[in-house]
């Protein structure tokens, strides 16, 4: 026989069960009936799965200063409802309240985003190649040949690389 899952907000029985997954982790809220209304969950528009999941909540404060976006008109009642930004420019004026939702979500605040292992080493091989081919270019106009034949010989291989990887797809 199956267990009956408890609300994570107030220990009666869950008949809502939400999954998010977040960073290749599962993660599972379970809510009661009346749980589940008084986040929103039962409302598309006031439902914020942000709100369940983070340590600091989303709904509005007292007597706190309301922040607006100058460029889509959002305000920090609204970003506190729905959990949604108007536009790009809302994450610096609600800094202040996306941040810490951030930091409970994610391993960060900054994105730092995904570069296949093939492009990292093409965009690193070509940074070496142009650094390289400076300090050539500088020890030829610094008369300095002998570092500009060791230069060189560093270019070869790496342009004989490339040529290698090329014909080998």
């Amino acid at each position: 026989m199956a267990e009956n899952l408890k609300c994570s907000i107030c220990d009666q029985e869950a008949t809502v069960h939400l999954t998010q997954i977040v960073n290749n982790k599962i993660h599972k809220v379970d809510l009661c009936e009346s749980c589940a209304q008084k986040k929103g969950v039962t409302d598309p528009e006031g439902f914020s799965l942000a709100d369940l999941m983070s340590k600091t909540p989303l709904t509005p404060v007292s007597g706190e200063a309301q922040l607006v976006c100058e460029s889509c008109g959002q305000e920090s009642a609204d970003f506190r409802r729905t959990g949604r930004l108007g536009c790009s420019d809302c994450y610096a004026v609600f800094r202040s309240l996306v941040f810490p939702v951030l930091e409970d979500m994610h391993a960060g605040t900054a994105h730092q985003g995904k570069v296949p292992t093939a492009a990292l080493s093409r965009q690193s091989s070509q940074m070496q190649l142009k650094k390289l081919l400076d300090s050539l270019a500088r020890a030829v106009a610094e008369e300095a040949y002998e570092d500009a034949a060791k230069f060189r010989d560093q270019i070869k291989v790496i342009k004989e690389a490339e040529e290698l990887e090329v014909s080998s797809k």
